[in-house]
């Protein structure tokens, strides 16, 4: 007897991290946050340091990156990054094969989602920027939500969407997508290619560590379905 492939799946809603994940912007964000920096006149963080907070809200980013400023200069610091992001957001390109990848998905059936350390207009635009607004069934941002690893966008996905916890599959490259998805009780994969490196993904819960795109297209293929 046919087992109908629907039925079958494992994840009804695959829901996916931006900067890092989708889109190869680490390099640019740790640039930008260290140019604010010596806009002000300030220490700037190390490459380590500043890809280590990649993925939180920009609030809680640059508190972490630059722990070393009194509290009410992070407002200037604030808009010194987005200033510099800004000038650079158009030149960012989504990782190789992501695109691809997406489509597949979105035509096989899968929902799709996003959870984001973004601000909604930082997502809007970028979405709008590489047309992929079509792909993603909802979306949630750090400024609209609690930033990560607080729980609270992947919640508001579940409850969005109609999809349990136990139905999703989050995908990400820092601890805080790793940590948030166990926050949630949902499933993770980490991908190696972005923000954090593989030691320091290993420190958190995850199904697997994918080293590119055409090897999470792979395990995906895999281990979607049961």
């Amino acid at each position: 007897m046919n087992v109908d492939k629907k039925l079958a799946r494992r994840y009804d809603l695959i829901v996916w991290d931006w900067d890092g994940t989708i889109m190869d912007s680490t390099p640019t964000i740790v640039q930008c946050i260290q140019q604010a920096c010596r806009d002000l006149d300030f220490k700037e963080p190390d490459d380590s340091l500043a890809s280590s907070v990649i993925g939180l809200g920009i609030h809680d980013s640059l508190r972490r990156a630059v722990p070393w400023i009194e509290p009410a200069h992070f407002s200037k610091l604030t808009e010194r990054f987005r200033y510099h992001y800004l000038a650079k957001d158009h030149e960012l390109h989504l990782f190789k094969g992501v695109r691809d990848l997406l489509e597949k998905l979105r035509a096989d059936g899968y929902l799709l989602g996003v959870a984001t350390g973004k601000s909604r207009v930082g997502l809007d635009r970028s979405l709008q920027h590489h047309q992929l607004e079509h792909l993603f069934h909802e979306t949630r941002t750090a400024d609209e939500s609690f930033s990560k690893p607080h729980p609270g966008m992947l919640l508001e996905l579940s409850d969005a969407l109609q999809v349990p916890m136990r139905r999703m599959l989050m995908i990400g490259d820092t601890t805080h997508d790793l940590d948030m998805a166990v926050n949630a009780g949902v499933d993770a994969v980490a991908v190696t290619y972005g923000a954090h490196p593989p030691d320091t993904l290993k420190e958190s819960t995850s199904l697997a560590h994918v080293d590119d795109v055409p090897q999470l297209a792979q395990w995906l293929d895999t281990n979607l379905v049961i």
